[in-house]
């Protein structure tokens, strides 16, 4: 199996795991062309939507940056720490040997899952239909990062919003 974005996704959704794609890969789907190498998913933080995201992940190849065993990103007391302790804002999973190297999991948004997960859309590549956060959810977010690609990003989602 060759493991490009449409089987990820499609892997994603046959195994009933809650997720919204965000960051470049999502400016992407909105019609910016930017060069992105990873995927960045925001997800349902329950333990059961983690485990299975995690074990998929993991079956495929990636690691977690991190030294610790993945599985106990699903135990919020360790994620806590983690996000107090090291100021985590991602769990990042990446393999030397996958097409696609990193895979992100984004901890910390402003909004809330439950509201951006309401607001997302759906976009369709080919049969595969992708969860994707809004377009003003995500130029929100790309704000208060402040970050310099997130404000270039946002210049061209803005533009996309006026058409």
């Amino acid at each position: 199996m060759e493991l490009d974005y449409k089987t990820i996704f499609k892997e994603l959704n046959d195994n009933g795991i809650d997720y919204l794609v965000v960051g470049g890969l999502a400016v992407n789907l909105f019609g910016v062309p930017r060069l992105t190498y990873d995927i960045d998913l925001m997800i349902h933080m329950n333990p059961e939507n983690i485990e299975k995201l995690v074990s998929k992940l993991t079956r495929w190849g990636y690691k977690p940056k991190i030294p610790v065993n993945p599985l106990e990103f699903a135990d919020e007391e360790k994620r806590n720490l983690w996000i107090s302790e090291k100021g985590m804002k991602a769990f990042n999973l990446f393999s030397e040997h996958l097409p696609i190297g990193e895979i992100d999991i984004v901890i910390y948004s402003p909004i809330p899952y439950k509201i951006l997960k309401e607001r997302a859309v759906k976009i369709q590549i080919q049969d595969i239909v992708i969860p994707v956060i809004s377009i003003h959810d995500l130029i929100e977010i790309k704000l208060q990062t402040g970050r310099k690609q997130d404000l270039s990003d946002v210049e061209y989602l803005k533009k996309i919003v006026e058409k």
